[in-house]
């Protein structure tokens, strides 16, 4: 009796493998969201630094970095300039002085010096005096009454002044206080001579393209500054 033995072999099942249909799309939206984050991490960065900030307050204002310009601000702002100085004078002068005697001719009695000077005389606007008075804002446009210009100081640089000369009577000794007096007198006539020349003219010019320059970085599209 013939017996038919049959046998069933069973394959072992190999792992599925993903296709690469299904990993593209997860890899790509990773990479995306990657660069993403990157961009928005690089953005922050830049705006906490202050070129980013002020560059784009800048975009945002059309060209122009703008600050709270209400009319205390921008007195506030001024007034912070304390002393504006403006213009530098510098000048050379012979300056003589003598002590002569009411009796004797100068040959005898007498003290007479001649001194070169050199000094320098500042000039400029004390802008602390600022009033709120004296500013006023409509809109883009902004008016301003200045102090008047003054002569901050006059000063003889000792190192390039020197006697040129000194003439002593014959029977009388130099005076300790004529090179005092005539130093004294210089810094008079550098100050005298600064005036005429207009210094207090150019310091309130110079001041008022100072100040417009910057109320113009505050936005302002017209400064009238008198």
């Amino acid at each position: 009796m013939a017996t038919n033995n049959s046998v069933h072999t069973e394959e072992p099942e190999l792992p599925r493998v993903q296709g690469p249909s299904r990993i593209m799309p997860s890899l790509i939206a990773g990479i995306f969201l990657g660069v993403i984050l990157a961009f928005l991490l690089a953005g922050f960065l830049w705006l906490s630094t202050g070129f980013g900030l002020s560059h784009l307050m800048s975009l945002l204002g059309g060209g122009h970095i703008r600050i709270n310009v209400d009319q205390p601000t921008v007195v506030r702002q001024i007034q912070q300039l304390q002393r504006l100085e403006t213009v530098s004078y510098t000048m050379d002068k012979i300056i003589s002085g003598e002590h002569p005697n009411a009796y004797l001719p100068k040959f005898l009695a007498g003290d007479r010096l001649l001194l070169v000077v050199h000094g320098e005389v500042v000039g400029g606007i004390n802008l602390a005096g600022l009033r709120p008075g004296d500013v006023q804002i409509q809109g883009q446009k902004v008016l301003i009454h200045l102090p008047t210009a003054e002569v901050f100081s006059t000063r003889i640089d000792n190192a390039k002044t020197r006697v040129y000369s000194r003439d002593t009577g014959l029977f009388s000794s130099p005076d300790p206080n004529l090179e005092s007096e005539v130093r004294e007198e210089a810094e008079r006539q550098l100050e005298q001579a600064a005036l005429q020349d207009g210094i207090l003219r150019t310091a309130g010019d110079n001041a008022r393209a100072t100040i417009s320059s910057m109320l113009r970085g505050f936005g302002f599209h017209e400064v009238d500054i008198r």
